[in-house]
């Protein structure tokens, strides 16, 4: 199928992209990599009557290394943050991640700040801005203004960016010193959505566990966060007590997760993998965890 008709749009600026959002409202949606609208508007899932391009407009492409932080904007592709060594350097979890997103071709095009204003639980950009305590920063005719993750996740496919509003930006928070990360899904494919995933992020202090906390991926409604560290603070990775909190973990993890049933797994199924993603993870990012304790942000 192809798409119903529209009218394209291709401002040059953010003042002018807004501008167009203000007049057309609901009507329109706003095209970046477009890896997830247009599979949408060739089903008929979605008929806007104006797409507003943002491809031409200028300061979108930007990815910043700042102190507390590293800023995305609206344009940089998934393959682009993946590459960056600077953004590795300063926030290793955003490569763990993003080789695990789609296949590269889509990677090559698709936009990490879409896939995040897209709220797919399904996809992994959505759980790492959680996962790092992110903002987004919107653009509407009102003025800029920046929203928490807790805030920005509203419920499946839908965030709290207005339909005048652009995302212009999001910004993933820097770990504290001396924390590891990992990021593990379960797929029947390669580039196939997970069937459940998890992030992990672990801080060690003089040996053992300050700090942890997971974000979850296919089996939450919208992005959430678990503390870890009731489980697992003053605990050694490795040691006696290590396999016994990581059960107490397991456990904690198949409580909070919410994953439903469909024709590729039974939600017990994805229950289970959530756990043990977890666990695995867990010990990945410890080990990551003793080689950065030293290492400011």
């Amino acid at each position: 199928m192809k798409p119903a008709p529209f009218v394209h749009h291709a401002p040059r600026s953010v003042e002018e992209a807004v501008a167009v959002l203000g007049e057309v409202g609901h009507d329109g949606k706003i095209l970046a990599g477009g890896q997830s609208l247009i599979p949408i508007l060739n089903m008929r899932l979605s008929s806007p009557g104006h797409l507003v391009d943002i491809n031409r407009v200028d300061g979108l492409s930007d990815l910043t290394v700042e102190a507390g932080s590293v800023r995305v904007g609206a344009l940089v592709r998934h393959r682009g943050l993946e590459r960056s060594e600077e953004a590795y350097t300063a926030l290793p979890i955003l490569r763990q991640t993003l080789v695990n997103v789609a296949h590269p071709a889509i990677r090559n095009r698709g936009t990490t700040v879409g896939s995040i204003v897209h709220a797919d639980t399904a996809g992994e950009m959505p759980a790492i801005l959680a996962l790092t305590d992110g903002v987004a920063e919107l653009v509407g005719q009102a003025g800029r203004r920046e929203v928490s993750w807790e805030d920005f996740f509203l419920g499946a496919l839908e965030s709290s960016c207005g339909p005048e509003e652009l995302a212009v930006a999001v910004r993933f928070g820097r770990f504290v010193d001396g924390t590891g990360s990992a990021f593990l899904e379960s797929a029947r494919r390669s580039g196939d959505y997970a069937l459940a995933g998890v992030g992990i992020a672990v801080t060690l202090t003089d040996g053992t566990v300050s700090g942890a906390r997971a974000s979850f991926v296919s089996v939450t409604d919208i992005p959430s966060v678990l503390d870890l560290g009731p489980h697992l603070t003053g605990v050694e990775p490795g040691s006696g007590q290590w396999d016994d909190a990581l059960d107490a973990v397991a456990a904690e993890v198949r409580a909070h997760v919410e994953p439903e049933s469909d024709i590729h797994a039974s939600a017990e199924y994805r229950r289970m993998l959530a756990g043990e993603l977890t666990r695995r993870a867990l010990s990945q990012a410890a080990r990551t965890a003793h080689s950065t304790q030293g290492v400011g942000a």
